[in-house]
């Protein structure tokens, strides 16, 4: 019992890091989501992945909703970039299942290492 309620708690505080990561840099929330995933609830890479976005989905969305009424979102940019994260969701989650969990954590660390070394740079 007492290891259950560690486990609720960890999922609190953790979607609760997700969800300001993501409400305050805009993204970045499954960075959190997927390590958290794997090594606290012990998900594979797969799931882990396909669960953070689950999750993201709908905070994405209520945090944009949050950026347009507060007029802090360029709605021709929401536009045109929507329609390309559509698209490339769609492409990323087909592609998800078939590539290897061995390529799948490289891959995301090399994604996650290029984001930070462009926002730094840029």
């Amino acid at each position: 019992m007492q290891k259950e309620k560690k486990k609720i708690w960890l999922m609190i505080l953790g979607g609760i890091a997700v969800g300001f990561a993501n409400g305050f840099f805009g993204g970045g929330g499954g960075m959190i989501a997927v390590p958290l995933l794997i090594g606290a609830f012990h998900l594979p890479k797969k799931k882990a992945h396909a669960t953070a976005l689950a999750v993201i989905l709908p905070l994405s969305v209520i945090s944009g909703a949050i950026y347009l009424t507060r007029g802090a979102a360029e709605v021709p940019v929401l536009i045109g970039a929507g329609a390309g994260v559509l698209v490339g969701g769609i492409i990323g989650a087909l592609l998800l299942k078939k590539i290897p969990n061995e390529t799948l954590a490289p891959l995301f660390y090399f994604i996650m290492i290029v984001a930070g070394a462009v926002m730094i740079f840029f």
